[in-house]
């Protein structure tokens, strides 16, 4: 089965309201399996447009990615924030096939 991933990109306008969605959104990620794979860290920009934070989010299904962002405590997680960043966000489905030179 394929895992699942959440990919956001987020720029932080209020550090505050920010760490109070931080401080919550680990009970979600516990309750379905989600790890991080990108939280910040360094990164160039190669095309396109970008915001200041980048985060990959690995669950062990697509489906539990879903069931994670539908679920009640990241809801309340997420409402914490309070206006305090600008958020996009995608939840997409793994890749297990034939990788190029394999």
């Amino acid at each position: 089965m394929a895992k699942g991933y959440w990919i956001a990109r987020v720029d932080v306008n209020d550090t505050e309201s920010y760490k109070n969605y931080v401080a919550k959104n680990g009970i979600a990620f516990a309750k379905f399996g989600g790890r991080f794979v990108v939280r910040g860290g360094k990164f160039e920009t190669l095309a396109g447009t970008s915001r200041s934070r980048n985060v990959v989010i690995e669950f062990p299904s697509y489906e539990q990615a879903l069931a994670c962002w539908h679920s009640p405590e990241y809801q309340a997680a997420k409402a914490e924030q309070k206006g305090g960043a600008i958020m996009d966000a995608i939840c997409i489905e793994g890749y297990e096939g034939v990788q190029p030179g394999a």
